[in-house]
């Protein structure tokens, strides 16, 4: 029983690993799409065997990496080169009347580039122009013809693209996303620690924090994309199935980490302003519970979902933000500035601390 199965093993395993290279997996796709496209392609009605070209040109085009995007972008294909075609019929129609063969080109060429501009086109805008010159310059003798054919191929090619990336291992990157996440969360809670240890060690400098500023920007850009390509291949997808939950849970993570990094960049503007300000206020008592503070919410920030020591690091974070408040104190004339910044700082960690609330 075991040796009949180790086969279908193996099989698994090998899908598994090859669709954890979603480059290779995207090009042996195109290729099988491709590859079928043009051998069935003689089959189609009313289309001429000379173009059957045309097919795995569609199927090429229309391969994306999620299948909603497959989907979306054949469509649009599809609605350009219709359009495109229209255009090029005009166009014949023009050469028929005697029109100046330069003339037609240029005012076809002119309006479609100008149609390809539309919304509705998307991907398809640019197939606009490139069929009314397919038309006008391949069509010949029998535009008509040419223009069945080439709108027939395409569209079976599109069509076969489609369903090649729906049934042969349909991407789904959700894993990718929350990995992604992780990292992310890896480099906020990264960028707070380092704030803990410049206010323990009264030394908040703009240039310390520069370069980790920029890798914040960076890692949030990427991460926002891997989470909507996740979001996206998940769409038309027969693999969601199941990961429901992984996906809402990507998308609240993506909002919790995008606050706390707004704010952690908000919180060490805030530093940097507590440090000019210079005031007699911001005691080394005081700086200890700030730091103690950010390093606490910096912990819970780090806090994997479902950890068992989820509560008991928000219940830390409160108690060290509350010791920060009381080693505050009250407002004095003699030193308002830094106690109005200590405030706007408090403030601050507390939102960080309060984003993590519903994963506790």
């Amino acid at each position: 029983m075991d040796e009949r199965a180790e086969p279908l093993r193996r099989a698994v395993s090998y899908t598994a690993r090859l669709a954890q290279q979603p480059r290779l997996l995207l090009a042996i796709k195109t290729s099988l799409a491709a590859v079928i496209a043009w051998y069935l392609a003689p089959l189609i009605p009313f289309a001429e065997d000379q173009y059957t070209y045309y097919a795995p040109l569609g199927a090429l085009v229309t391969m994306h990496p999620t299948i909603a995007r497959s989907a979306a972008v054949g469509m649009q294909v599809l609605l350009g080169l219709t359009v495109g075609i229209g255009l090029g019929m005009c166009g014949v129609a023009g050469l028929r009347l005697g029109l100046p063969g330069g003339l037609v080109l240029g005012v076809v060429i002119g309006v479609g580039v100008l149609l390809g501009g539309l919304r509705l086109l998307g991907a398809g805008g640019d197939w606009a122009a490139l069929a009314a010159l397919f038309v006008l310059l391949t069509g010949g003798s029998d535009p008509e013809g040419f223009s069945i054919s080439y709108l027939g191929t395409v569209a079976f090619g599109v069509i076969v693209g489609i369903a090649v990336n729906l049934i042969v291992v349909p991407p789904l990157y959700l894993r990718q996303a929350g990995e992604r996440l992780s990292a992310f969360r890896d480099t906020v809670t990264g960028l707070l620690t380092d704030a803990a240890d410049a206010v323990a060690e009264d030394r908040i400098e703009p240039d310390r924090f520069t370069s980790a500023l920029e890798s914040l920007d960076e890692a949030r850009a990427a991460v926002t994309v891997e989470v909507d390509e996740a979001d996206e291949s998940a769409r038309a997808n027969p693999r969601r199935r199941g990961h429901g939950d992984e996906r809402e849970q990507n998308a609240l993570r993506m909002a919790a980490l995008d606050r706390t990094a707004f704010l952690t960049r908000d919180l060490i503007d805030l530093l940097l302003e507590l440090q000019a300000s210079d005031d007699a206020a911001v005691t080394d008592e005081v700086r200890a519970e700030l730091a103690q503070a950010i390093r606490s919410a910096a912990a819970l920030t780090a806090t994997p979902l479902g950890d068992e020591a989820a509560p008991r690091r928000f219940r830390e974070a409160n108690e060290a933000l509350t010791a920060y408040q009381r080693a505050l104190g009250t407002p004095h004339p003699s030193h308002r500035t830094g106690i109005a910044t200590g405030a706007a700082v408090e403030l601050c960690v507390r939102r960080i601390i309060d984003v993590s609330r519903p994963f506790v």
